[in-house]
Parts: structure tokens; sequence; C-alpha cells
């Protein structure tokens, strides 16, 4: 269905917004991953203590010690941490917390505001984190206006595939951004497709295509605001071929890259016979549409102007 992010792109059928992506598809400040004002590249971020927890009232007295972080994990869009106490605070249950994040050797404290499911995803849990001391949101608005991100077990390599990492490392994304988008669009990197192949894949071709990285190496080719229709053979997304007939096929996307392209999205950013030049392999198939897309082993497809 019809999408258009502000930055960089139905399990049930999920609605779609109408969706574009950011031109370089890099992270910047405060765009679609963890990032504050000191930092303007890729980073991850691991706890390392708890300030404040709103569950935990006897924290807040002086003669009790506050426990330490002996263990934290994310599960699904969650976050989920024991302390040295053996006590477990996870999901919604963090809301108002403080909490210290070491960034690249950066301590940063962060406030939870409030945490809250998705409404078209029950399953993810959508957090509003703010810079605490000055209540700057960290994440850009996204389509609807709001503010919000969530973490993400893993981390991006730098041809901008998600990558398993170890115990205890993530990435916060935005809603604002292609990952964050991709996420609530369905394509839940922790889980199976419905044919057995890691959803990653999915994941992983859905944030190309809503970044226009048809060459696979982590460069964007597309311009905010651009709208864009996606879809795949599972129907966890679902075209919308009959509401825009402005709209043609773009290309088939798989988790490195464009597998072939019919036009690109830009032409004034880069046009056809300059990215096959760029990328010899999208010149194999001759010509491009949904089904020589899907044979070619795409996974996902998108028509775009």
């Amino acid at each position: 269905m019809f999408r258009r992010d502000r930055a960089l792109g139905n399990a049930g059928v999920r609605p779609k917004q109408a969706t574009g992506t950011s031109a370089d598809g890099n992270i910047n400040l405060l765009l679609d991953r963890w990032v504050i004002p000191v930092l303007d590249t890729r980073h991850h971020a691991v706890i390392v203590a708890v300030l404040t927890l709103a569950v935990a009232p006897l924290w807040l007295k002086p003669a009790v010690a506050q426990p330490s972080i002996v263990n934290t994990e994310v599960s699904g869009t969650g976050f989920r941490i024991t302390l040295s106490d053996g006590s477990v605070t996870q999901g919604t249950s963090l809301a108002g917390a403080v909490l210290v994040f070491d960034i690249d050797g950066k301590p940063v404290r962060v406030r939870i505001a409030a945490i809250t499911p998705d409404q078209n995803d029950k399953a993810l849990l959508l957090h509003d984190l703010r810079v605490d001391g000055t209540d700057a949101p960290l994440c850009r608005p996204d389509p609807d206006g709001k503010q919000l991100g969530f973490p993400l077990a893993g981390r991006t390599a730098p041809d901008g595939r998600f990558v398993e990492a170890g115990p205890g490392v993530f990435e916060l994304v935005c809603t604002s951004g292609a990952q964050g988008k991709c996420v609530r669009f369905g394509y839940h990197p922790w889980e199976s497709a419905p044919d057995g192949r890691p959803m990653r894949d999915y994941f992983d071709a859905c944030v190309r295509m809503l970044r226009a990285d048809y060459c696979g190496d982590g460069h964007g080719w597309t311009r905010d605001g651009t709208f864009v229709d996606i879809w795949d053979d599972h129907g966890i997304q679902k075209t919308d071929a009959t509401s825009n007939p402005t709209l043609t096929f773009e290309a088939g996307w798989r988790p490195d890259g464009a597998i072939c392209v019919a036009h690109t999205r830009i032409p004034e950013n880069i046009t056809l016979d300059r990215l096959k030049a760029l990328c010899p392999r999208l010149a194999i198939v001759p010509s491009c549409d949904e089904t020589s897309a899907r044979a070619a082993g795409a996974l996902l497809f998108n028509r775009s102007r």
C-alpha cells in the first residue's frame, strides 16, 4: 500500500501511510536510529545504569542502595532489565524510568516518558524517548506527527544490513525512519516469515526499498516525501494497484538491494543507465517487472512515479 517517509517507506493488513525516504539513506541527527545532539553517525547503545524507576519507589530511599544492572535484553521492541537483587523490569513497566546509555563511551541520560502499544500492532511497544534534563525528543516527527522510537536487538552493518549481535547490543530506531517503518509494516526481524525464511531478510529488503538503496551499499537515491507502494507474496503488505494508476513498477528487492529496476525513483538523483553502470548486476535481468523480479528471487516489490 502507499507510503511516504519523512526521512528514508498490513499482518492483518497493517495500514500503510504514504511513504518516502531520505536521499542518501544515511543516519544523521534525530533520524531513524539512536541519535543525540553530540553524535552524528551510527552508534550502538548499552544500558549501564537505572537512575530512577517508577515501579520501584524503594530505590528512592537514601537507606536503600540502588541495585545494579546484571543483564539487559531487548525482546521484540521492548526492554527487559534484570537487576542485581534478582528483580526483572520489562515492557511498559519501564515507563518513567531514567536510563543511562553508554554510547561510544559517552554516558547519556534518557527518560522514557511513556510506552504504549502500537495501535496497528499491539505486539510493538512505542517509546517516547527524551533527553533527560531538556525533555527534547530523540526522534523527528513521523508522518503522523509523533516522535517515538523503540529498541531493536542487533546492529547495522556498514552496508546497511541489520545483523545479529552479541547479548545486550541493540540500536534505538525511530518511527520516522526506514527501520522503524519496516518493523511497523510487519517485517519483524526477530521472527520467521511464513515461508520459514528469517523475517530479517524481508526487513532488510524493505529498508533497501524505502531508501532506494538499489546497489545494497548503504547509499540511498530517494527524496523526502516520495510516494511508494510496497507489497510481498505473503500479504504482510498488499499493493494498492488500483488506487493510483500514476504509479508504475519500480523494482524487486532482496536483502542486498534491488534485484532488477524498471525505472529509478528520482531520475534527477540517478538515471537508470547510470545506475546499471554503477551496479552491473542490475543489467542481468533485461526486462524488469513483477514476474521477472520474482523469478530472480525478489522478496518485496514496489511501485513509484
